[in-house]
């Protein structure tokens, strides 16, 4: 029995534990390009962190024509998520909504649309009086909607943007910039289904009566492309935002100022070769050899099991996973008691001396102080067993 209870004291003094919980955070810029963009301004980020790759201007204030309406595809699809309208809801145009110029599907003035079929003629045609008619559906008035266009630009960090309208027709103070425009292109790329509207190149409304051609002409000619929103206006010029996915890496290339659509389309193709060309996506899954346990001390166990997020993906130069250098900085021991998910460390991965992930190592368990009530009764437990 003393020998027991000895070795149950020599437990107590030696319990540990270790946490390993993964929190990354990757640069906001990687290796600018070393050409120009035949455009005023430009930005190409990815998809998955919004890594900037190439930027030009990113930030100038600019007049962004009909790439608005991304904001406007975006807070309709949140509306259908949210439950607050279905797709096949119908859509009444008000006299406003049929007034719009520019770009159109003729509605007419009480003419019925499903959301489903506006939101075509809004990704495909870039028509102004889709837009509108679906901004008073689900913001109430043109006014109600724009006020949730500031709010969502806000929410999303686009310190850039003030938006007036939702078509993207000049209007006095209606900015934006290359790199807000960016933001919100991501935030409509994460909502499921988008894409399903955004990179056809072709359909038609009102049982073939309305043929609808989109205005993204890479959504036919550059491979990979899903989407995403050209813009045109006297004011702006020629702008466009692309989306595209190769080899399971997805970027966003917005060009805003061009002078001529040739401009703007042979820019954007340029961003997004130089993307595909240079980078990469690199899972940073942190190996299990570097999980280890950490020793407890003070704890109903002696050592407690560490783990870290499933991994995410960062974007990389091409040729690079090789020169990774994973830094691990975890504690030895920790004294009791040890909370799940306690923070015991990180770990930094390295190109060439630069951080380009940082993880935080915590707890996978607790791990109670050992007392003298759960000490006699680990004892009388292993009593009993013998």
């Amino acid at each position: 029995m003393k020998k027991l209870i000895a070795s149950l004291l020599v437990m107590i003094m030696l319990a540990t534990t270790v946490v390993y919980a993964s929190d990354t955070e990757s640069k906001e810029t990687l290796v600018p390009a070393d050409f120009a963009i035949a455009a005023k301004s430009g930005v190409l980020i990815d998809e998955i962190n919004g890594t900037i790759l190439y930027e030009k201007n990113s930030h100038e204030k600019m007049p962004p024509a009909s790439i608005t309406k991304i904001m406007t595809m975006l807070l309709v699809m949140e509306a259908i998520e949210g439950g607050k309208v279905k797709m096949e809801d119908m859509v009444t145009a008000s006299a406003h909504a049929s007034s719009m110029g520019g770009t159109q599907i003729w509605l007419k003035e009480n003419e019925q649309m499903t959301i489903y079929d506006l939101m075509k003629a809004c990704a495909i045609a870039s028509a102004n009086d889709a837009a509108m008619a679906l901004a008073e559906h689900i913001g109430g008035s043109e006014e109600g909607f724009v006020a949730m266009m500031n709010n969502k630009a806000i929410e999303l960090k686009m310190a850039d943007t003030t938006f007036i309208n939702p078509t993207g027709l000049d209007a006095k103070g209606h900015l934006s910039s290359a790199y807000d425009v960016a933001l919100m292109s991501k935030a409509l790329l994460e909502k499921k289904g988008i894409k399903d509207f955004t990179s056809i190149y072709m359909d038609s409304l009102r049982d073939g009566k309305t043929e609808l051609v989109n205005t993204n002409k890479l959504v036919r000619f550059y491979k990979g492309c899903t989407g995403l929103k050209t813009g045109t206006t006297s004011g702006a010029g020629s702008c466009v935002s692309v989306s595209a996915t190769k080899e399971n890496m997805g970027l966003v290339s917005v060009v805003m100022g061009a002078t001529t659509s040739k401009d703007r389309f042979n820019s954007a193709k340029q961003l997004l070769d130089y993307g595909f060309s240079n980078f990469a996506i690199y899972n940073t899954a942190i190996s299990n050899d570097t999980l280890k346990p950490v020793k407890v001390i003070g704890g109903v166990s002696s050592t407690v099991d560490v783990e870290s997020d499933k991994g995410s993906s960062i974007i990389i130069k091409k040729g690079k996973a090789k020169d990774i250098v994973e830094n691990a900085n975890i504690a030895q021991d920790v004294e009791a008691p040890v909370l799940k998910g306690q923070k015991l460390g990180e770990i930094k991965l390295t190109i060439d001396g630069e951080e380009i992930a940082n993880f935080s190592v915590n707890a996978k368990t607790e791990v109670d102080k050992i007392t003298v009530f759960n000490a006699l009764t680990k004892l009388f437990s292993r009593f009993v067993k013998m």
